[in-house]
């Protein structure tokens, strides 16, 4: 496991679109398909990595707390499922399942989605405005097992979901996320 932080995407890019197939559901799911409401917030997730795991508890509490507010959620796994068997989209359902997510929970294959957002390890987080334009990048928090293994508060996606909500400008220190690489196919 290496780790790895973000690339942090630059902040106003248009969220870069998507269709890509929601194993729990058996269909293809599209950036569009996903309410804009107030705000979207695409994360970069897997099924192994044990930062990952670390904060599913948060993640999903944010999920629960923010969706009602008009807060879209996706998570992405972008990993090479035939390195990462643990990760392999038949998987996915029943990990979802298991963590609690809530949420629309993606294969990306080609692992073209992950390129276009140029996310870089799991989790990443991205936290997109009303009208699509990317205010938040980073971590959720500053909670990582064994390099600082406090509880996870989720303060760092919460300011920015929270100034997006109440039309402020998102949080001017933005820290990159860290935790496992994304899994890339060795044709990368």
């Amino acid at each position: 496991m290496a780790y790895t932080e973000s690339n942090m995407l630059p902040l106003g890019t248009t969220a870069p679109d998507f269709e890509l197939p929601n194993p729990a559901t058996g269909k293809t799911l599209r950036l569009q398909d996903i309410p804009t409401g107030n705000a979207t917030v695409v994360m970069f997730l897997c099924n192994h990595c044990p930062y990952v795991l670390y904060v599913n508890p948060e993640i999903v509490r944010i999920v629960d707390e923010y969706t009602p507010h008009g807060v879209s959620f996706v998570g992405i796994n972008s990993n090479d499922a035939e390195t990462h068997p643990d990760d392999a989209p038949d998987k996915m359902p029943e990990h979802a399942r298991t963590v609690g997510y809530n949420f629309p929970y993606l294969y990306d294959e080609s692992q073209g989605v992950a390129r276009a957002y140029d996310a870089a390890c799991t989790p990443d987080f991205y936290v997109f405005d009303s009208e699509r334009r990317l205010v938040y990048r980073g971590q959720l928090d500053p909670s990582r097992p064994k390099r600082n293994p406090v509880p996870s508060t989720g303060e760092d996606l919460r300011a920015a979901i929270d100034a997006v909500l109440n039309k402020q400008p998102a949080p001017a220190v933005q820290r990159p996320s860290g935790g496992c690489n994304i899994k890339w196919k060795t044709d990368h």
